[in-house]
């Protein structure tokens, strides 16, 4: 609701306001904290920069790219990058550690 309250508040000023968030889990520090998690299953944080910086370059002033909810690998393959083995921590992986919140 965050976002999509932003987006149209903003709007008028040529701001633009998106959610990203990441379809696998991201092999970071905090995640090894948490027992069970295989980091060799997960992606590396580069995915969600690499998603980010398209959304950060998009032309803010057009309503089409704004009040978006954006799936990192989506957003990329949306934009023409289906090869993502670069992302993975361990290269040919297939089978990822899900998101906790994506379904």
């Amino acid at each position: 609701m965050c976002t999509l309250g932003h987006a149209g508040e903003f709007r008028r000023y040529g701001i633009a306001v998106n959610s990203l968030w990441p379809r696998t889990a991201i092999a970071t520090a905090a995640l090894q904290m948490i027992p069970g998690v295989d980091l060799k299953a997960c992606r590396k944080p580069d995915i969600l920069a690499d998603a980010a910086w398209l959304v950060l370059t998009s032309d803010a002033r057009d309503p089409q790219n704004s009040g978006n909810f954006h799936i990192d690998d989506a957003l990329l393959a949306a934009h023409g990058q289906t090869e993502l083995d670069r992302y993975s921590v361990t290269p040919g992986t297939r089978e990822f550690v899900p998101d906790f919140f994506v379904d």
